[in-house]
């Protein structure tokens, strides 16, 4: 053990006479609520960005490649599954999973009421944990049989408008060539992911329904839909994929057909910033001021150990690294409650959210490690720096003057 560790251990004896025990504490706590804040600020905020990202993500893809000449939801230029680019996108590092697939614009027709839909025709390949995970009701379509299914899934929003449960025969309509065709569907599924925009429209069902409807071959899909390892490598993927797609294909990423969207959820990470901004004013400040008033309650103290030759660097760093500990020891109470907190909140869903306004019905926490090192280890390094201001006040204690005064 260090001279200077020594001595800073000693510091702070329990004497009720004492001002700077107190001011420790006071310190201590406005540190661990200080980091309370900025911990669960980022988890929550991280969350409801993650929770929004994969219920986007779950009705399309990352990436989804098509043809240049797609058209509306009504009229789409067919790709071929057995392309040379099948292989080479598989192939590219990153690339996590490749779905077919081909939307067709429509309406379901009740009794009473007329419904648009987009009918999201899917195979055997399709990753369909999303939509597992988002099941009320029911089940996944079967695609297993050799002829096309006619089961569907539909949302919670579609059924209850439409007065549909399951097993429930739904008679659709789509536009072929000038000309209507209908359709009759058996709901086998409810699923509901509190985005209104996309459950409102979005029913899932056998991708060769929509090959029939179209006039397609088995082999014929309107594009392939693409998933990522890493949403944070999605435009380096995006890249390396457009370099080896053919001249008639292009590419789209989740971020360009929902850039409204994306645009509001990166907007979040302000909200962030300015919360950190104000906790780390709030934990620099209170650690400044118990390091002030040890300063001014230890002067002779200080005036002692320059007279037995300690240097300004020496006594500044007993300071420090007393101010260390106070630090320290207010971050692991702040980490300690944000983690039980946040674990309570994702293990039991204890704050409820209104569903229509937020698309969640419940407050997401994200308990990333990374978030508590990276807050924690930002808080004790700005409030360490924010300290070798004050401490220059113990160059200006003269020894002489300390102990005459004694």
């Amino acid at each position: 053990m260090t001279f200077e560790h020594f001595i800073a251990q000693r510091f702070l004896p329990k004497d009720r006479n004492s001002y700077s025990g107190p001011l420790v504490g006071i310190a201590t706590y406005s540190i661990a609520l200080g980091v309370l804040v900025m911990v669960m600020a980022v988890c929550i905020l991280r969350g409801f960005q993650s929770e929004i990202r994969q219920k986007v993500v779950g009705f399309g893809s990352h990436i989804v490649v098509a043809p240049y000449a797609t058209g509306n939801a009504y009229e789409q230029t067919p790709i071929s599954t057995q392309r040379p680019e099948v292989e080479r996108i598989l192939n590219t590092p990153g690339v996590r999973h490749l779905n077919f697939y081909a939307d067709k614009g429509g309406m379901i027709k009740t009794e009473d009421q007329i419904h648009g839909i987009i009918f999201k025709g899917v195979d055997q390949g399709y990753d369909s944990s999303f939509f597992a995970s988002s099941l009320v009701e029911g089940r996944l379509a079967s695609l297993s049989d050799e002829k096309a299914s006619g089961e569907i899934i539909i949302s919670q929003t579609v059924s209850r408008k439409l007065h549909l449960g399951l097993g429930d025969k739904v008679r659709t309509y789509f536009w072929q060539d000038e000309s209507p065709r209908a359709r009759v569907f058996e709901v086998c599924g409810i699923y509901n992911t509190d985005l209104t925009e996309f459950d409102e429209h979005y029913v899932v069902g056998d991708l060769r329904q929509v090959q029939r409807l179209n006039g397609w071959d088995s082999t014929q899909v309107a594009g392939y839909e693409v998933l990522v390892d890493d949403f944070q490598q999605l435009d380096r993927v995006a890249e390396e994929l457009l370099r080896q797609l053919g001249y008639d294909l292009t590419l789209t990423t989740i971020v360009d057909q929902n850039q409204a969207l994306f645009a509001w959820l990166e907007l979040l990470d302000v909200n962030i910033l300015l919360i950190i901004i104000i906790m780390m004013m709030v934990c620099t400040v209170s650690i400044i001021s118990a390091l002030l008033i040890m300063i001014f309650e230890k002067t002779s103290t200080i005036g002692v150990l320059k007279a037995l030759g300690t240097t300004n660097a020496g006594i500044r760093k007993i300071f420090l690294i007393k101010s260390a500990s106070i630090i320290g020891k207010g971050i692991v109470l702040g980490d300690a409650v944000a983690l039980l907190l946040g674990w309570l909140q994702h293990r039991f869903h204890i704050v409820r959210l209104d569903s229509a306004s937020y698309s969640m019905d419940t407050v997401p926490v994200d308990l990333n490690p990374w978030i508590f090192v990276t807050i924690s280890a930002s808080t004790l390094l700005v409030c360490l720096l924010a300290l070798l201001l004050p401490t220059a006040y113990i160059s200006r204690v003269e020894p002489a003057k300390t102990i005459k005064f004694d």
